[in-house]
């Protein structure tokens, strides 16, 4: 049986079931070709407002399910993740030009997540209290009611069910708006996941739309958690907006994430290591290296070896089963993908690899001698592009990692006893020794700090708990207490 066939949810959203979007249908495009796969349901603000007043609803009988019936349904999800997997994992090609590998690595995560998430209805509630009074004293954990999950294209089913998850499975009802340029992989999969592992109607709904869209889960009255990926600039109007209407958020933003190759590393397993952080998903990851800062004695070996690497990646349609880089989501992030690489070498950078493209195609791309005040350095660029910076001392090193605004996951390879003393000293939510930037585990808290977000808000049972549950106190007696009027 197949999950996703177009009959069931073609230019329709998922509000209380299948239905059309008052916001029409628009296109599901594959960015390696520009044809369209078929079509999804565009939500409004009013579509939002009537989800929002349904899950409501639909919470309460949830929140009071019993611990064993939640965490079956999450069972089931996970195990529907295998049982489609290879369905799912083509639409994650086409629509968002993933390489298979990648696709695979989306569900295998998506079903960790879910079994993950099972274990947190039965999870301890809560602690029992020290009172000075006669009295039982307890600091429960309760659902906090509707929370809106707002996910972007680059890992769209990992980034959105590793909250959608866990906020289900604590009793919570999900507002879910998913990028539209991956509304399918990232939004529809999910929806008919859930629907086929028996979660009630209403608890659960997909709305995929533009920025008024995005507001809307963010302000209506039901929702109280609001749980953010994507881009800095966004994160901060979703924060103010969630502040303004004293909402709890949780804002998992962008980063500019440093590899480190001390002096003594192996340069083959190094440069190995920099090209699958930089270049895996054409550099499209909150997590992808954006710098690499190399040891004066390795750099120009390093270069080399990196840019080797780079020339022999092969590019193109994923769906091909060839290539090593699909292609960059649309031409507005390909323009400025090139427009950064272009003015790093006006400005004196040495274009060792790559700096060019066939159509949505970037060549991966390496960047010697970029200066440190170049937006290649300081941005992040979320491209195949490999800027790569020397350094003489630790000092020096430590001062190039933490002199970012970023701050979500740093690299650094090589001595196990240097790397450690320079770990303790790196500003970063994730530090990796001997291992590259980019890296995500179900039962692993995921956050960065500084303009890479609020910390670590997802991921692992202690964070999900908190972050989509509100504590209650709650006192007994035997009795009514004496009062003295």
């Amino acid at each position: 049986m197949s999950l996703l066939d177009t009959s069931t949810w073609d230019g329709k959203i998922f509000l209380d079931g299948w239905r059309a979007g008052r916001g029409g249908a628009a296109d599901a495009l594959e960015p390696a070709t520009g044809q369209a796969l078929g079509s999804y349901g565009v939500a409004t603000a009013e579509d939002v407002a009537e989800a929002a007043e349904k899950a409501a609803v639909a919470q309460r009988a949830w929140a009071a399910t019993s611990p064993e019936d939640r965490a079956a349904v999450l069972r089931r999800a996970g195990d529907l993740w295998h049982e489609h997997a290879e369905e799912v994992e083509d639409w994650i090609m086409r629509e968002s030009g993933a390489i298979k590998p990648k696709a695979q690595l989306e569900t295998h995560i998506a079903a960790n997540e879910c079994y993950e998430a099972s274990a947190l209805p039965s999870h301890p509630a809560g602690q029992v209290l020290a009172t000075n009074d006669d009295r039982w004293s307890f600091a429960r954990r309760k659902p906090v009611g509707v929370v809106s999950v707002i996910a972007p294209f680059n890992f769209p089913l990992i980034l959105s069910i590793r909250a959608v998850a866990p906020a289900l499975a604590l009793g919570n009802a999900v507002l879910l708006k998913p990028d539209p340029r991956t509304a399918v992989c990232g939004g529809v999969a999910l929806a008919r996941v859930f629907e086929e592992a028996g979660l009630p109607a209403g608890l659960f709904a997909v709305l995929p739309g533009g920025a008024e869209v995005g507001a809307a889960v963010v302000e209506v009255p039901q929702v109280q958690v609001v749980a953010f990926t994507g881009s800095t600039a966004a994160g901060r109007a979703v924060g103010e907006a969630a502040a303004r209407n004293l909402k709890k958020v949780h804002l998992e933003l962008g980063g500019n994430n440093a590899l480190v190759v001390l002096p003594g590393a192996d340069v083959a397993k190094a440069a190995s290591a920099g090209a699958f952080a930089s270049f895996l998903h054409q550099g499209q990851i909150c997590m992808t290296t954006g710098r690499h800062v190399v040891h004066e004695s390795l750099y120009d070996a390093y270069v080399t070896a990196l840019a080797e690497k780079a020339e022999n990646l092969p590019v193109g349609d994923p769906i091909s089963g060839t290539v090593a880089l699909g292609p960059i989501i649309d031409e507005k992030q390909l323009k400025r993908i090139d427009g950064i690489v272009q003015d790093a070498v006006l400005h004196g950078a040495r274009l060792a690899a790559g700096g060019s493209n066939d159509g949505p195609f970037y060549q991966p791309t390496v960047l010697a001698d970029v200066a440190t005040d170049n937006p290649a350095w300081t941005q992040e660029i979320f491209g195949p592009v490999a800027p790569v910076v020397p350094y003489a001392t630790l000092d020096e090193a430590v001062e190039l990692v933490n002199d970012n605004e970023y701050g979500l996951s740093v690299g650094i390879l090589g001595d196990v006893g240097t790397a450690m003393t320079l770990a303790d000293r790196i500003e970063s939510g994730k530090v990796h020794i001997n291992e590259q930037t980019v890296m995500d585990e179900a039962n692993a808290p995921f956050g960065g700090v500084k303009s890479s977000g609020n910390g670590s808000r997802i991921g692992g049972a202690e964070a999900n708990i908190d972050a989509f549950t509100e504590v209650q106190w709650l006192t007994v007696r035997p009795e009514i207490a004496d009062y003295p009027y």
